[in-house]
């Protein structure tokens, strides 16, 4: 059998690379610009390689009885790694993803295809546009997970798109967000206190050292009107290979300073990450 062989295109975003992992076989990293954006196993979508997306993949677990489906908005495709553990964990879901990048969507739609039947919806869009359209209450989860090279864009950071967000949520539901920073947390901590003035609780999941200002690093968002089960979210992160803390309640308000909340007119990109942060290959 012919061993699988790296893929690379020009997408909208850069250049895209689909690199095969020799210990799975039907596996793949998605990077742009060499930037990991996607690890998919075709044969197991239940596996999620990256810690971010099973800190993520951990609410979702959270967010309804085991294996009862949800409708779930995502904002940000790539190799629809969340979308596929979804439905695999969670079959008869509704999913829609939204993907500004045509290149990359016809790129993963070529050599990684979603099976026919698994209830996800792709559409090419601006996913604060889609945002903003979508219906009221139409959603149990929002997973935001949407990065320009290595930064998420500015007009994903404001007060205005937050509360698109709370308007699009059914009462009860979770908005859940990839977030990167480093010390001094600037990005991180205006970020909480944007969401803050849509949403009644926060909750930040990631690594100590990431909070301890040791290293750059990725931090899941999660965001909603009702109390979050912190204790069971605390628990599964706390037993991955690299466990994660919990910040929820005073301890986030401590974390979150005095920071002030971003509009639209004042809006900024996440930060650069530190060369090699994130970048592989």
């Amino acid at each position: 059998m012919n061993e699988p062989i790296p893929v690379s295109r020009a997408v909208d975003g850069g250049t895209a690379k689909l690199m095969p992992d020799l210990d799975r076989p039907h596996a793949w990293l998605l990077t742009v610009d060499g930037a990991p954006q996607s690890y998919v196993d075709l044969d197991d979508p239940a596996h999620l390689e990256f810690e971010y997306a099973r800190r993520i993949a951990h609410v979702l677990d959270a967010a309804a009885d085991p294996g009862g489906p949800l409708d779930v908005l995502h904002l940000g495709g790539g190799a629809l790694m969340l979308p596929r553990y979804l439905a695999a964990t969670r079959p008869g879901s509704h999913q829609v993803v939204i993907e500004a990048d045509r290149g990359l969507l016809e790129l993963v739609a070529e050599h990684l295809p979603l099976p026919s039947g698994a209830g996800i919806t792709v559409r090419r869009q601006d996913a604060r546009t889609a945002l903003e359209t979508a219906p009221e209450g139409s959603a149990d989860v929002i997973v935001a997970d949407v990065f320009g090279g290595s930064r998420v864009p500015a007009h994903l950071t404001s007060v205005e798109y937050a509360r698109a967000a709370a308007r699009v949520l059914r009462p009860g539901g979770w908005y859940v967000a990839n977030l990167a920073d480093g010390a001094p947390f600037a990005f991180l901590r205006s970020q909480l206190a944007t969401y803050r003035t849509a949403f009644a609780h926060l909750a930040l999941i990631a690594e100590p050292s990431v909070l301890r200002g040791r290293r750059f690093g990725n931090a899941v968002l999660v965001a909603s009107q009702s109390e979050p089960p912190v204790a069971v979210l605390a628990r599964r992160t706390a037993a991955d290979a690299f466990p994660a803390r919990v910040e929820y309640g005073a301890a986030l308000e401590r974390f979150m300073g005095g920071a002030a909340p971003v509009r639209d007119a004042d809006a900024t990109p996440s930060p650069e990450p530190p060369d090699g942060a994130f970048s592989v290959g």
